[in-house]
């Protein structure tokens, strides 16, 4: 299998903390430049069917784009140490988080990233005013994380899940623009404090 991916971009980072956690490392890692423009090349396009990273290419020719997709692939042939779930009521709650971690905190952290750090402009029209809107929803969100974190180590319960990663590699792909949850986020802190430390958070930089 061949993960294409980029160190510039935080989708790819997901997989390959994933990747990390779980010690794979027979797949092998191909780098797409975004800025020399490689996502958009036509032998790009043909194999994943649309310009984004990271693009999982399996040993049959199938490719599977999407982050949350790739890793859900991958559990299922690399079950352990379990990050999706194990039972359908933890699987559920996982999967919620998740999606709560992505449409809610890092998709807009992602948008304010690409709309207002000026390297970007080299890759997409710019519209500040959109970066600045995702911005304030993503700030608005930290603080359902924040009562969760109060209650639960981790993001979907007692230990580290998908959802745990989607969320802190928005936050940190966020440092970009000088973003950071406010000092009154003190559940929050200690637990991006306990990502940082993990042994994969160094996958994919």
């Amino acid at each position: 299998m061949k993960l294409y991916g980029s160190r510039r971009a935080p989708n790819p980072r997901r997989v390959r903390w994933f990747m990390a956690e779980k010690e794979i490392e027979e797949i092998e890692i191909v780098e797409v430049d975004l800025f020399k423009g490689e996502h958009r090349t036509a032998e790009y396009l043909a194999r994943a069917g649309l310009p984004n990273v990271p693009a999982l290419e399996l040993d049959d020719g199938t490719v599977i784009t999407g982050s949350v997709a790739i890793c859900r692939y991958l559990e299922s042939i690399y079950p352990e140490p379990n990050l999706l779930g194990r039972d359908p009521k933890e699987i559920s709650i996982v999967e919620m988080w998740t999606r709560r971690a992505e449409m809610m905190l890092a998709t807009p952290l992602m948008l304010a990233v690409r709309h207002q750090h000026p390297a970007l402009a080299a890759l997409e029209l710019q519209v500040p005013e959109l970066g600045a809107a995702n911005r304030a929803s993503a700030e608005r969100a930290i603080k359902l994380f924040e009562r969760r974190l109060a209650e639960s180590e981790f993001i979907a319960g007692d230990r580290l899940t998908m959802a745990d990663i989607v969320a802190f590699t928005g936050i940190d792909f966020a440092r970009l623009v000088q973003f950071r949850p406010a000092d009154e986020h003190v559940h929050l802190a200690r637990w991006a404090a306990a990502m940082r430390e993990r042994p994969a958070a160094t996958a994919g930089l």
